[in-house]
């Protein structure tokens, strides 16, 4: 028995014992018998008493709660199968199927949910019974379906058994459908405006983002709180219609746009059964997908296990993808690992020593581009870091300057986020100053993941070694002057921001002409297409100039300090 047995007489107690022992007919609702010892018992405790039946006719739970208050066995369904057992219980103040009812036969999915009313003498009145509809079913406008109420003598007409078969092969050919047309897992998106002005923006993003990283968007919900719920974020009402929105949609991904604790993830998934994830799992995900080099790969491993070390604590076998061996390297030093020591343990020295050894190569990587950076400094060659959000276009730029129209000059340009992670750098040419170096870096992004803007601190501060950097604005994007409001942060963060800087409003061609001039106005930005090559004329005079500037700052810092030599000799 569950619930609150509180204040319960023993023979009460023994009446509810008593309801294991009923049994009905298999494939039916219940019986007149079983209907009337739940009104009797429900009438004399005053509180909702149910019953859930498997296939079989077989009482095997009884509850003193609510259908929302019961518990359930741990449920056996299939994507394409119902719980296989029902639930059947008592109104002591009489009415029909509530809210909670209802939600409770769709979350948990169960073959049906019947409500007996009951009158104020203890009897049972009418039976009022619900079951699922199927996905996309037509002409309805609730996840179920109402039937007209019965007397209780009555209740055992309807075949239940015959209902739930038709409903399982129903669901299943639907899904067998949508099986073959699904390519990409698909996905709801869940953006939360706390009164944030660019919350649409942000939204939009995070639709960009899911695109980028394989998934079908089908639904995007923009969801006002000022104040956030501490489990679910949006409370189980709104997860509920998102549950809705998934079933009809065949969705099984739910994307939020803030990022997730691991108690909330686990909660939000228990409630709604869908695989949940926030922005910065979406991330490291493209990040990881897009990693080519050996750095690259590194860093990103990296990110991802800081970031998922407080979630796989305790994940058992799930941790052997990422440790080593056998011996001290596997798991820690040989003679440390005693008999008394737990799993959870052991998953942490696994993890910090995967940790550690990702590190210590991240240093080895690091030694070689410094060496090379010290090589292009005795060269003497102006080096011109290209920065900007990602996806504006930084990778077709270098490419149109450097005319690397094909492999193996040529960098990976797509229409998508973070397309490039690796630090590209190419030979470009500029009148008056020469051989220059354009160095192409990673896309920046607003709230860049704290764990992944460590992993790649030491490729941005390369930055750092420019002489001149390039900042590359998408000016036909929605909120412009906020991504590079966005990426200026980034930079200040890092420390480069007071550097020699040339802003490119690239896209130029498709941009709101309204909204250019002010960008233009603002910025002192050089509207560009590098797609179209227009305006690389005037930007690369921008560059030279620029170039020239350092070099003549450079040539006076050199100048000035061979005077002070000269005097104190």
């Amino acid at each position: 028995m569950h619930g609150n047995l509180s204040g319960l007489r023993p023979a009460q107690k023994k009446a509810l014992e008593n309801l294991y022992r009923r049994r009905i007919e298999p494939g039916r609702i219940g019986s007149p018998e079983l209907a009337r010892n739940l009104a009797e018992l429900s009438h004399d405790v005053r509180r909702e008493v149910g019953v859930l039946i498997d296939r079989r006719g077989r009482v095997i739970s009884v509850s003193v709660a609510d259908a929302k208050a019961t518990e359930f066995p741990e449920l056996r369904m299939g994507e394409n199968r119902l719980a296989g057992f029902h639930l059947l219980h008592a109104h002591p103040r009489g009415g029909a199927l509530s809210k909670g009812d209802l939600s409770t036969l769709f979350l948990k999915r169960l073959d049906a949910v019947s409500a007996v009313e009951v009158d104020q003498e203890g009897r049972p009145s009418l039976v009022h019974t619900a079951h699922l509809t199927p996905p996309g079913t037509v002409g309805e406008e609730e996840d179920w379906r109402i039937l007209p109420p019965v007397q209780p003598f009555q209740i055992d007409e309807f075949d239940l058994g015959a209902q739930v078969s038709a409903l399982e092969e129903e669901i299943a050919r639907a899904a067998q459908t949508r099986e073959a047309k699904k390519d990409r897992e698909r996905a709801l998106l869940v953006q939360i405006d706390g009164g944030e002005f660019d919350a649409e923006e942000r939204l939009d993003e995070l639709g960009e983002l899911a695109r980028t990283a394989g998934a079908e968007v089908v639904y995007r919900e923009l969801i006002y709180r000022r104040h956030l719920k501490p489990g679910t974020l949006v409370g189980a009402g709104k997860l509920e219609e998102l549950t809705s929105r998934a079933y009809h949609l065949d969705a099984d991904l739910l994307i939020f746009g803030q990022e997730l604790g691991a108690a909330q993830a686990r909660e939000i998934e228990a409630a709604t059964g869908l695989k949940v994830i926030d922005r910065t799992q979406l991330i490291l995900d493209i990040f990881a997908q897009h990693a080519q080099g050996v750095e690259s790969r590194l860093q990103v491993e990296l990110a991802q296990l800081r970031y998922m070390k407080p979630r796989l604590l305790g994940a058992g076998m799930q941790l052997s993808r990422i440790g080593g061996g056998g011996g001290s390297a596997g798991g820690g030093a040989i003679g440390t690992r005693g008999p008394g020591e737990t799993k959870l343990e052991l998953d942490r020295r696994r993890i910090n020593d995967r940790l550690s050894f990702l590190e210590k190569q991240l240093e080895q990587v690091s030694v070689r581009r410094e060496e090379r950076r010290k090589g292009r400094a005795r060269n003497d060659v102006p080096v011109i870091s290209i920065v900007g959000y990602t996806n504006a276009g930084k990778s077709t730029l270098l490419n149109a300057f450097t005319h690397a129209a094909e492999e193996p000059r040529r960098v990976l340009a797509e229409n998508k986020l973070f397309a490039t992670l690796r630090p590209t750098s190419r030979q470009g040419y500029i009148e008056g100053i020469g051989q220059v170096v354009f160095t192409d870096t990673v896309g920046f992004i607003r709230d860049l993941p704290k764990d992944l803007t460590r992993a790649f601190r030491s490729t941005l501060e390369e930055i750092g070694d420019a002489d001149v950097l390039l900042h590359v604005v998408d000016a036909a994007a929605a909120g412009a002057d906020t991504r590079l409001d966005a990426v200026n942060r980034i930079l200040e963060e890092l420390g480069f921001r007071d550097m020699p800087t040339v802003i490119a409003l690239n896209k130029a061609d498709g941009a709101d002409p309204e909204a250019l001039a002010r960008e233009i106005e603002r910025t002192g930005g050089i509207p560009v297409s590098a797609l179209k090559n227009t305006g690389l004329g005037e930007l690369k005079e921008a560059l030279g100039d620029a170039v020239a500037a350092v070099q003549r700052s450079e040539l006076a810092r050199q100048e000035e300090a061979r005077a002070v030599r000269a005097e104190w000799r």
